[in-house]
């Protein structure tokens, strides 16, 4: 791995892990596997962070239209340790969140989404990125200019 990638590297790790923290303080963490998916990926002059397909709604919400999974909804009550009242059972009350959700969309689309990414990735640390790695090339470029230069006057 060349130092520009490494640098790349190691700038998107930096992302991933105030990705993670930003998740927890919005309190969207349920089961961790979010969390677990993010992966770090370095080649050339280009890097990815790759997670799970759902990062749409933790950022923009689900709008309103079709029912969401219910199964999916069940987990979530279970990694999320909600408590349950009264004698309804998990399968109720996730068809209930999931009808309500078809209904009006989720809390975080109503509120216009959340700054789960746009707080972390911002353009000051894009520029900041792009400043590292292109002063790492001018840096490089130069000293193989001065190595030409002195091969020339020997």
């Amino acid at each position: 791995m060349n130092d520009s990638t490494q640098i790349l590297k190691s700038e998107f790790e930096s992302i991933q892990q105030d990705l993670i923290r930003r998740h927890e303080e919005l309190g969207m963490k349920a089961s961790g596997d979010w969390i677990d998916s993010l992966e770090v990926s370095a080649k050339g002059m280009r890097a990815t962070i790759f997670g799970l397909d759902y990062t749409n709604y933790l950022v923009n919400g689900r709008e309103p239209g079709r029912f969401p999974p219910i199964k999916k909804i069940e987990q979530w009550i279970y990694d999320k340790n909600i408590s349950i009242e009264g004698k309804i059972s998990i399968s109720s009350l996730a068809f209930l969140i999931a009808r309500k959700i078809a209904k009006e969309g989720t809390e975080y689309f109503k509120k216009g989404g959340t700054d789960l990414v746009e707080s972390v990735i911002t353009p000051e640390r894009i520029q900041r990125i792009i400043d590292r790695v292109t002063e790492f090339h001018v840096s490089s470029f130069t000293s193989e200019i001065n190595g030409l230069l002195k091969k020339m006057a020997a």
